[in-house]
């Protein structure tokens, strides 16, 4: 999926398998696009924040083709533009920033809850690349244990953000369902709603592992308009904060067809 091929000048082309529900998953889109981006900054620049925007809907029959912007190259940051589009138009535009590490203090107050281990939980992974254990959901908060199936190590630290980026779109969606007054937490929410993904945005803090085990806790932070924001913190084991993504969800009741 991340072997994207290129065509042309700052263009590259990917595509993706088709997933359950159909159609393409979005947290794919911004992995590759972030994928694409970072092709064209020096290794020394790393990823620290992606802001996108869904558009429409991707199609898994069709490649992906993601034109780069590079909007500034200074001293310091980066930024480039990504635009991912099939026949139908645009599906994803993003910005991605990229900075060269400095010396400076790190203050963390985003503290870890105390959950159980992922080894102590139920698997309810649904995709193949991936594993999840829910560790609680609760009224507009849920959280859980993720990582990658596949190893990456620590020689490519651009595929471990991209492989979080993949993760990242995964929760956000339960937290909003669950904050929804008429929700039924007896039923799945795909039979009770109509959900899409907005807009997303990551914040890298810290190096990432994604191919470890992370806690992801999401909070949503209130119900407007069928939108939903939701709010998560990302933690290693050991209660590192190494990233905080931001997701507005789009959330309608399914409409009931007259027989």
């Amino acid at each position: 999926m991340m072997a994207l091929e290129p065509h042309g000048t700052d263009v590259w082309v990917g595509a993706g398998p088709r997933y359950p529900w159909g159609g393409l998953y979005g947290g794919q889109i911004v992995a590759q696009g972030l994928r694409a981006g970072t092709f064209t900054v020096d290794a020394d620049f790393r990823v620290h924040s992606l802001h996108a925007y869904f558009i429409r809907s991707g199609d898994h029959t069709e490649p992906i083709r993601f034109e780069v912007d590079r909007v500034r190259n200074g001293r310091s940051f980066l930024t480039r533009r990504v635009t991912a589009r099939q026949s139908v138009g645009v599906i994803l535009e993003m910005t991605a920033s990229y900075q060269l590490d400095e010396d400076a203090p790190e203050v963390q107050t985003a503290t870890i809850p105390a959950t159980k281990a992922p080894e102590d939980l139920d698997d309810d992974t649904w995709g193949s690349l991936f594993e999840r254990r829910t560790a609680h959901r609760r009224r507009g908060e849920v959280s859980g244990w993720l990582r990658v199936v596949a190893e990456i190590g620590d020689d490519d630290p651009v595929l471990q953000a991209c492989a979080l980026a993949y993760l990242s779109d995964d929760m956000p969606t339960e937290a909003v369902v669950s904050l929804h007054p008429d929700a039924n937490p007896e039923k799945p929410f795909e039979d009770q709603f109509m959900s899409a993904s907005l807009d997303h945005a990551i914040y890298f803090h810290r190096p990432v592992h994604a191919d470890e085990w992370n806690l992801q806790t999401f909070t949503c932070h209130g119900l407007m308009s069928s939108r939903g924001v939701s709010v998560g913190y990302v933690f290693t084991r050991d209660g590192t904060h190494v990233a905080t993504v931001v997701q507005e969800v789009l959330l309608r009741k399914l409409r009931r067809l007259p027989r």
